[in-house]
This record gives C-alpha cells, sequence and structure tokens, in this order.
C-alpha cells in the first residue's frame, strides 16, 4: 500500500514538474522566437503539449480557451480598423498633417507622436496604439525623413504607460478586475495621479535615451493630402468606436463584442464603396495573434490546475495581513516583472484568481494593476500591445531585438514604475 501511495505520490510530483517545464520553455519561446518562428508556434505548442500529455484536461483546456472569447473580438475589430485605415491611406493622410506641425523639428515631432499616443491608448486601448498609431507613425517618419526608430519607440511605451488613465485603456484592466472595474468616478480618484507620473516619467526617460537620434532637422511644409471617401468612413469607424467603448465600460458591458461589429462593419462599408472582395484584406492581417492569446490562457489554466495560484493566494493574503502597505509595494513590483517572464496578460490572469481567492484588499489589487501595465515596458514581449507593435515594425520592414529593447526598457520602465506605485499605495 505505502509502496503504491509512494508511487502515485512520484508520478504526480513529476506530472507537476513536466508540466511547469513546459511552460516554461513555452514561454521562453514566445520571448526568444528561436529559429525567427512566430511567437505563436511556440505557444501554442507548449499549450497542445500540455493536453496531449496528460498535464491538463482537455475541458478545462477549452473552458481556458473560452475564457479569452472578450480578448479575441477585441483584437479582430482592432485589426479590421487599422487594416482598412492603412489601405485607405488614412495614415499617409495623418502622417503629412503630424510632419507639417512638427516644424522640421523631430523632438516636437517626438512630442506630438506621444501626446497622439496618450490620447489613443486613454481612449481607444493600448491595443490599438499598437495597432492602428504604430502605421502612421512609421509614415511620418518616412515623410519626414528622419530616424523612424525614436517614434515608433513611442508607440510602444506609451501603449503600457497610459494604460491605466481608464478602465478601457488596456484590456489586461477587465481580465484584472475580472470583468467589474470600479466604477470611473472611484477609478479616476485612484489612478489620475499615477497615470500622470507614469506619463511624465516616460516621457523623460524615453526623450533622453533617444537624444542623439532625434538631432537635426526633418522634412516640413508636405503637400496636403485628400483623404478618399473610403479614407473617412475608415477614421469615422475609429472615431465612432472610441465613443462606444467609453460609453460601453460605464456601464460595465464587455468591450469585444462592440469593437468587433464596429471592425466588421467599418471594413464592409469600404468594401461595399469600392466593390472590392475581402480576401485581400484578410489575408494583410495578422492572424497568429489570436492562438498566440488562446494559448497563453491554456498556460495560465495549468497553473491553476497545478496549485500554483493556491499557494500564490495564501501567500498574498499572509503578506497583507502583516504590512499591507509593503505587500502592496512588493507585489506591484514582483508581477511587474512577471509580466516581462510570462507576457502581462497570463500574468493578469493568475493575479485576478489569486487576489479573488485571497480577498486582497484595494490597495495591493491596484498596485497588481499597475505592475500588470506598466511593466512590460521592460522588455519587447511583456505586453500584447508590445508584440503587436513589434508584428506591425516588421511589416514596414523595422525590426528591434530582444537586447535593443531591453537597453532602452531598463532605463524607462523603472522610474515610472517606481513613481506609479508609490502615488497609488501612499494615496491610500
Amino acid at each position: 500500500m505505502l509502496t503504491l501511495i509512494k508511487k502515485s505520490w512520484v508520478k504526480f510530483v513529476n506530472s507537476i514538474f513536466l508540466s511547469w517545464g513546459i511552460a516554461a520553455v513555452a514561454t521562453a519561446g514566445v520571448i526568444t522566437r528561436p529559429f525567427k518562428w512566430p511567437e505563436a508556434v511556440w505557444a501554442v505548442a507548449g499549450a497542445v503539449l500540455l493536453v496531449s500529455l496528460g498535464l491538463l484536461p482537455v475541458h478545462l483546456a477549452i473552458e481556458a480557451i473560452g475564457k479569452g472569447t472578450d480578448v479575441y473580438l477585441f483584437l479582430f475589430g482592432m485589426m479590421l480598423l487599422s487594416e482598412v485605415a492603412r489601405r485607405e491611406g488614412l495614415f499617409d493622410w495623418v502622417a503629412v498633417l503630424a510632419v507639417n506641425h512638427a516644424q522640421g523639428s523631430p523632438r516636437k515631432l517626438f512630442l506630438l507622436v506621444y501626446l497622439v499616443g496618450v490620447v489613443i491608448t486613454a481612449f481607444l486601448s493600448n491595443d490599438a496604439t499598437a495597432v492602428v498609431l504604430t502605421p502612421a507613425v512609421f509614415a511620418a517618419a518616412r515623410k519626414a525623413k528622419t530616424d523612424p526608430l525614436p517614434l515608433l519607440f513611442v508607440c510602444a511605451f506609451i501603449a503600457n504607460a497610459a494604460s491605466f488613465v481608464l478602465p478601457i485603456s488596456n484590456p489586461a484592466n477587465i481580465v484584472l478586475y475580472g470583468n467589474h472595474t470600479p466604477a470611473l468616478g472611484a477609478w479616476l480618484l485612484r489612478f489620475t495621479l499615477p497615470s500622470l507620473l507614469s506619463i511624465i516619467a516616460t516621457y523623460v526617460m524615453l526623450r533622453w535615451t533617444q537624444r542623439e537620434a532625434l538631432a537635426g532637422t526633418c522634412e516640413a511644409n508636405l503637400e496636403a493630402l485628400e483623404l478618399s471617401s473610403s479614407g473617412r468612413v475608415a477614421l469615422a469607424g475609429i472615431a465612432v468606436t472610441a465613443a462606444v467603448l467609453l460609453t460601453v465600460s460605464a456601464f460595465d458591458i464587455a468591450l469585444g463584442l462592440p469593437t468587433a461589429i464596429l471592425g466588421a462593419l467599418t471594413a464592409l462599408i469600404v468594401l461595399i464603396l469600392e466593390r472590392k472582395s475581402p480576401l485581400p484584406m484578410i489575408r494583410e492581417i495578422s492572424w497568429s495573434v489570436l492562438p498566440l492569446v488562446a494559448a497563453l490562457f491554456v498556460l495560465v489554466e495549468m497553473l491553476d490546475h497545478t496549485g500554483v495560484i493556491a499557494a500564490l493566494a495564501q501567500l498574498a493574503q499572509r503578506a497583507a495581513q502583516h504590512n499591507e502597505l509593503a505587500a502592496a509595494g512588493w507585489a506591484g513590483s514582483i508581477i511587474a516583472i512577471g509580466s516581462n517572464l510570462m507576457n502581462n496578460l497570463p500574468a493578469g490572469l493568475i493575479a485576478s484568481s489569486t487576489v479573488l481567492q485571497a480577498h486582497s484588499p484595494e490597495r495591493v489589487i491596484d498596485a497588481l494593476l499597475i505592475g500588470v501595465d506598466l511593466g512590460p515596458n521592460l522588455s519587447i514581449t511583456g505586453s500584447l500591445a508590445t508584440i503587436l507593435w513589434l508584428s506591425a515594425i516588421r511589416r514596414e520592414g523595422e525590426d528591434v531585438s530582444f537586447m535593443k529593447f531591453l537597453k532602452v526598457g531598463s532605463v524607462v520602465m523603472l522610474p515610472a514604475l517606481v513613481l506609479a506605485l508609490g502615488a497609488r499605495i501612499l494615496t491610500g
């Protein structure tokens, strides 16, 4: 009997370590992209292995994938809006306006792009900044005949730095609070100061790291472009989407379905106006993002299945009871670093499950949110927005290595995180 129990225990322990090992290798593959294979390949392979080896029951994997439905719909709508805008020349039109307003100064163009990024992130989400703003910024840099990388870095960093201005600024906000975000008034009281400090500190440090690349002058006084009727439809679609998202978030309605409907409707109107087939548009969209996200949900479900989240909940509960301020600071810092090791979407899911089981106080939950949103500015795979940004710049012929992003991120993220966490924790 003892031998049987011992064998069962050894088998159980081995299965846990094998599960963790598969998840670790899959995560490392997403981060480092061996053989330059897409991030989705590694995440999906890890998820499939967990199920095929019997380490995670099929029904739990299916349930985990289903948890991401709202995120998939949101991304689908945003990618459609972005592709319509790109094809109809909206990005080129915006680029000419930006370059002319910069008046020949790369520094002014940098500031202008940053401010636009704040607005888009706050009112359309950080993923929209990555998907919609990045191509427009690349077009602006090309027309201005200036180094595009500092401006592209703006899109990546502000997408995370401004992503807790409003509940709709980041899908991870909805995930962390379990689809029950604080009321808008309460949200603003708790996050306005941390958001301002995050945005300002990120600008100052990013501007400093790019000071040499922004020296000199750039093109100005470009001939204005006329926006086509289809381009105006794309612009209207983006504006209406922003207004609708802000409205539905006030009523605690999921963001995915409205975004998907508006994105599809915008694309349909343009295709009807131009009498074109949807196939070329469909082929240009980076669909691999969707299985990547689904696989990340499965990897997180494995952690819950193997008892990791229950252990984290006990640890969080004891820490908060001992010293709430210190627990909030450590929680925000650890999740900020952890988001870069596994991506902030699964990190947010883990944090959400943990605080739910631990019945964590408001201050700790808010600190976790800041860590999940802002922490990913350290590395290129820290957030879904940054992965989307990377896909967008690769499409334009640019690329940024993991180490190159880390070199900038380590300077930019840490001061912003300290200030934002400090502001939220100390203001109660």
